[in-house]
């Protein structure tokens, strides 16, 4: 069992629908937080405890920017929780440049470059005893990559790879990834896109109950998460 009391714990993506539940969970379980979006007014208005970094994770010297920072704040980190992410829809024969290497940026590149950053602070985390970990959501279409969400759908399951095989290295140092593929859940990504228009879509799962399932898994030294751990 992971104990929460205490932890030092960045969230990335803190003020996304996601994961601001997932912050306001792990606070209630009375972890020190780091709190990190692009707008620091977007976090704020949440009232969630913690302190507030902003970074712009399509900028490299920014994730390690913020990595310091976040270290500085409670003297270590003792987990991650990567909820950022942006969305992009259309045919994979008119794909932008651009729209390409935004969504690789903040989707797979940021989260690589901040688990690098991190490494010696959660390894410490681990080296004094506690129990560090990284929480990825690669989300469902990292196991069913999706037409009109080619784009998406690749730099989803490049960080799920990349956690994958990092986490058999990173074991070695105490650290655990978590990788959590939720399907459709209504944080309200898809009606901000930076291409394309979002489909009609089902449905999806309530954001709080996923944050919940995520949360446990935390706890119980769970190291993956796959779509169907999130069905009712």
């Amino acid at each position: 069992m992971t104990t929460l009391a205490g932890a030092s714990i960045l969230v990335l993506g803190a003020s996304g629908g996601l994961g601001s539940e997932i912050a306001r969970l792990l606070a209630a379980a009375g972890a020190r937080l780091i709190l990190s979006a692009r707008y620091a007014s977007a976090v704020e208005a949440l009232r969630i405890p913690g302190t507030v970094i902003t970074a712009d994770l399509a900028k490299p010297a920014e994730v390690d920017e913020l990595v310091a920072a976040a270290t500085r704040v409670n003297g270590r980190i003792d987990g991650i929780v990567i909820a950022a992410g942006i969305v992009a829809f259309g045919p994979a024969a008119t794909l932008r440049d651009d729209t390409l290497e935004k969504l690789f940026a903040v989707n797979a590149f940021a989260p690589i470059r901040l688990i690098r950053s991190a490494h010696n602070a959660l390894a410490a985390s681990a080296a004094a005893g506690r129990e560090p970990f990284v929480v990825t959501i690669s989300g469902v279409v990292s196991e069913n990559p999706t037409a009109n969400l080619a784009a998406y759908s690749a730099s989803k399951s490049a960080i799920a790879a990349f956690g994958r095989a990092a986490a058999r290295e990173l074991r070695r140092d105490g650290i655990r990834i978590l990788d959590a593929r939720p399907g459709h859940t209504e944080t309200g990504l898809s009606s901000h896109p930076i291409a394309g228009t979002a489909p009609r879509l089902a449905v999806g799962y309530q954001p709080d109950l996923v944050a919940r399932r995520i949360v446990d898994a935390i706890v119980n030294g769970e190291v993956d998460l796959p779509s169907t751990a999130f069905s009712a």
